[in-house]
């Protein structure tokens, strides 16, 4: 039986000479990297633009900076936290033959001690500690995270998709029932299939119809509503004639076995 890899540590041996570390506090405007070059004296920080052709440049100027200092480069070691990027920089560097981890934002140890400065510059002298220790082998620095390949990563898409499209079916609920509530009108469900050939016979407590803008404004949520059930729908019956289509495939046996689980459906299976 296969053991579930650590990822509170590396267990490849780390030898701090020969080895170019660097760091990467990205942005949505800028990347700011900072290095850690055997036979430098100093620590090269540099901030640039997002490219990462130019990201690829700067590591092997810092490699060639180090063997003129005379010292020998067996491995180049980055970093930085998963986030908004995604994993699309960290695929892209490990087909130019560099090693990349990234590391789970919430696993950085940080000092609650004091109300803390934070900056940009901060933050990477925070990575590249705990990405050394990480390196090391000791326990407690930061926990990486798995690195999905494309087609793993497109695979989780439909599961987010219909994850936000739920909560965006219940929040044009709760808005159409706030605003029939607002005008003392209780009782009635707009989820319902129904509820537009019934809106036109609701009375306030009155006894006067739906004011024009507010009837107005809950038959275009009643619009929006149908559209998010539509795409709910056709989610989830894309997903089944993947299944039915290629049950072999991927992901596809562990969904199956989990979806005969008496109890868990589905979606529920396939998120798992």
């Amino acid at each position: 039986m296969s053991q579930p890899i650590d990822m509170t540590r590396c267990l490849t041996p780390f030898d701090q000479q020969t080895t170019l570390l660097a760091v990467i506090e990205l942005s949505l405007s800028s990347w700011l990297i900072a290095g850690m070059v055997p036979g430098l004296q100093r620590r090269p920080l540099k901030k640039m633009e997002p490219d990462h052709s130019g990201l690829l440049r700067l590591l092997h100027r810092w490699r060639d900076e180090a063997v003129r200092a005379g010292s020998t480069i067996t491995r180049i070691a980055v970093a930085f936290e998963a986030g908004r990027d995604g994993f699309w920089l960290a695929r892209w560097l490990r087909c130019q033959g560099i090693e990349v981890h990234v590391i789970h934002s919430s696993s950085v140890a940080v000092s609650r001690e004091h109300r803390r400065a934070k900056t940009d510059r901060l933050d990477t002298n925070l990575l590249m500690r705990v990405f050394a220790g990480w390196l090391r082998g000791e326990r407690g620095h930061c926990s990486m995270v798995y690195i999905p390949t494309i087609e793993e990563e497109d695979a989780k898409r439909p599961s987010r998709e219909r994850e936000s499209l739920v909560g965006e079916r219940t929040r044009i609920i709760n808005r159409m029932k706030g605003a029939l509530i607002r005008l003392g009108i209780r009782g009635f469900k707009p989820e319902l299939r129904k509820a537009p050939q019934r809106l036109d016979t609701l009375k306030t407590p009155e006894g006067t119809p739906i004011p024009s803008n507010s009837l107005d404004e809950i038959r275009r949520d009643m619009v929006r509503l149908d559209l998010v059930r539509q795409q709910i729908d056709k989610i989830e019956r894309t997903r089944l004639e993947h299944l039915e289509k290629a049950p072999e495939a991927g992901s596809h046996p562990m969904v199956r076995f989990l979806a005969s689980i008496v109890g868990v459906g589905i979606e529920t299976a396939d998120m798992l």
